[in-house]
């Protein structure tokens, strides 16, 4: 009997280091894949493999699967109107994101996931799917605004300004942002990361966390305080600390 505990221990620490190398294998590949279409540059998918294995070690498979999502709405999106966007001088370069830009977006996402694995506290779920659903609402809503329209409101003063002007926001770009939360809201849902409950909360945070992006690109980012990934950064960061004020109030 006494060597019961040590078997259970050993068998334990087999199936978390398997699930372990399923994590690294699968990120190495999504990263290998993301550079091969192009989302990502060389330094891109780097960063991309480190925030993968977080998410997927960290908040398991469904938030890999969350992240999928974000990413194909956003290697989509970022190609519609390319050529409008070149005009506009906003195109994004068709080697893809940096690590600054995939850092920039999906830090706190990675951040969040970390912090349930620690804590086993449910609420930095929630907050990983809006810091996620955040990320791709704010791609989507400025790619989408871009190449639908020449003109955009600033969203301090609500006056005509031309698309791809920082804190511009249109109908069509917040629409689509919106129509982003809900969808990588109900991924993670759906692959259960999160429960259904939980779905108001994780795109109410994720929509402030996008109105907040637009409101700092108008004000510090005009202002050169900050650039576009210190903005996407506290954009999602906004969206994650509103997720688990909400969770933790509704829990």
């Amino acid at each position: 009997m006494s060597g019961s505990p040590q078997i259970a221990l050993i068998l334990w620490e087999t199936r978390h280091l398997r699930e372990l190398w399923v994590a690294v294998g699968v990120t190495l590949a999504f990263a290998a894949l993301g550079r091969i279409v192009r989302g990502v540059t060389y330094s891109g998918a780097v960063a991309g493999a480190l925030i993968s294995f977080v998410l997927f070690a960290g908040a398991g498979p469904g938030a890999f699967i969350a992240l999928i999502s974000v990413f194909v709405l956003t290697w989509i999106t970022t190609r519609l109107g390319h050529g409008r966007k070149q005009k506009l001088g906003t195109a994004q370069s068709r080697e893809g994101r940096t690590a600054a830009q995939v850092l920039a977006n999906l830090s706190i996402s990675a951040a969040c996931a970390a912090g349930f694995a620690m804590t086993k506290n449910a609420a930095f779920l929630v907050a990983t799917a809006a810091a996620l659903s955040e990320a791709a609402a704010d791609t989507v809503s400025s790619e989408l605004g871009q190449a639908g329209s020449a003109k955009a409101r600033l969203i301090t003063s609500w006056r005509l300004v031309p698309a791809g002007t920082d804190g511009g926001v249109s109908v069509s770009g917040t629409l689509g942002g919106i129509a982003a939360a809900v969808l990588v809201t109900l991924v993670c849902v759906g692959a259960g990361m999160m429960p259904l409950r939980q779905t108001a909360a994780s795109v109410m945070a994720a929509l402030f966390g996008m109105i907040a992006d637009s409101y700092l690109g108008a004000t510090l980012e005009k202002r050169n305080l900050l650039n576009n990934d210190g903005v996407n950064f506290l954009g999602t960061l906004v969206a994650a600390g509103g997720a688990l004020l909400l969770a933790s109030a509704g829990a």
